[in-house]
């Protein structure tokens, strides 16, 4: 009798839960966990507004809503971001261009590009009103540069001999660090140029400086700033791959649609990255000098690589830039192009294949900055 009256409570309790359930009415699942991905983006101590590919789909939920909880994670450098990526310790990595063919011609590491969000942008900035009119007058000064191991190098002694200078003789390349130190070495003329990238140039003006700026226009035809992950993960689950690639895509159209959502939004999410020593319509204009600049290198990588796909890279280009370091003895060898990039059939049409209009319209609203 005992073990009939179990069963009949058994049974008298799922009375109750079904008839409180209407009919054709399913029983709630339990939410998927989200899936943990990590990218570390190099060279960045704090992720400003010149990383919306990568905080914006943090923001606007477009991983989330594929599944997946991403975070992003500063790297000292491209070169740690790689050593990250190849022990495993990340699943992406955002790094430059150099080091990712590097990865593979160097280093055996199966390092492939995903996606591609600029190129090169670099440029000597001199003093505007200063006695620099051409490169050719840089004979006989200093210039300075981040640091003496920077991608930066290479770029700068392959401009100097362009305009007839030894690199080697003719200047002097001195260290000068990043930000506040290096415009300090040249308003006190201990350099007489820098060669930064250009969010680095942007936020040197917005400090105040009038600039000069020489760049080779070769440089336009290079990529830099890109995503990477491992043939490994690429093979093991490709639904991953292509889902963080999307949400970076539609982050980087809704970023050229509506810069300053991108910022307002960004100081909303993240408001550690906002600048200060300013009042706030001033740390605007500054963070929107600093976006403008990485949306015109985006916008030239999206040009360069065909004009149709957002983050689409490309065997010609990567193969130019590995042209290029041959010739400036970065690499000693040269591989076959298409190594660097991701060989999945169509990748960059099915990363691309989401609603352009909405993700515009969603910009120009902005209302997930309200």
């Amino acid at each position: 009798m005992l073990r009939l009256t179990r069963i009949k409570c058994v049974i008298a309790g799922l009375g109750v839960a079904a008839a409180a359930i209407s009919p054709g009415m399913a029983l709630a699942q339990p939410a998927k966990p989200l899936k943990k991905v990590t990218i570390a983006a190099g060279g960045v101590t704090v992720l400003n507004v010149t990383y919306p590919w990568l905080m914006m789909p943090i923001a606007l939920d477009y991983w989330k809503s594929e599944g997946y909880d991403v975070q992003v994670i500063a790297a000292p450098g491209s070169v740690q971001a790689v050593q990250q990526l190849a022990t495993g310790n990340v699943d992406f990595a955002q790094v430059s261009s150099n080091v990712a063919i590097q990865a593979n011609v160097t280093s055996n590491i199966p390092a492939r590009v995903v996606m591609n969000n600029s190129v090169i942008d670099w440029a000597v900035a001199v003093q505007a009103d200063g006695p620099m009119q051409k490169v050719s007058d840089l004979k006989g000064k200093n210039i300075g540069i981040v640091s003496l191991a920077s991608g930066g190098l290479p770029l700068l002694k392959s401009m100097l001999k362009a305009n007839g200078l030894d690199p080697d003789k003719d200047v002097n390349i001195i260290a000068t660090g990043a930000g506040a130190p290096a415009l300090e070495a040249l308003k006190s003329n201990r350099v007489q140029g820098l060669m930064f990238w250009n969010a680095a140039i942007a936020g040197f003006e917005n400090a105040g400086a009038k600039l000069r700026l020489f760049r080779s226009p070769d440089w336009q035809r290079l990529p830099d700033f890109s995503l990477a992950t491992t043939q490994r993960a690429i093979e093991r689950d490709p639904a991953m791959v292509e889902a963080i690639v999307r949400g970076a895509a539609k982050a980087s159209l809704f970023a050229v649609s509506n810069p300053e959502c991108v910022r307002k939004l960004h100081w909303a999410r993240f408001p550690e990255s906002k600048p200060t020593g300013s009042d706030d319509a001033t740390l605007a204009r500054w963070d929107d000098n600093l976006l403008r600049a990485q949306l015109e290198s985006m916008k030239a990588a999206f040009e360069m690589n065909g004009g149709k796909l957002w983050g689409r890279a490309t065997p010609e280009a990567f193969g130019r830039m590995q042209d290029f370091m041959l010739d400036a003895k970065l690499i000693d060898r040269k591989i076959a192009p298409a190594t660097f990039v991701i060989a999945s059939d169509r990748f960059f049409e099915r990363v691309n294949d989401f609603d352009a209009q909405a993700v515009a319209k969603q910009a120009q609203s902005c209302a997930a900055a309200r």
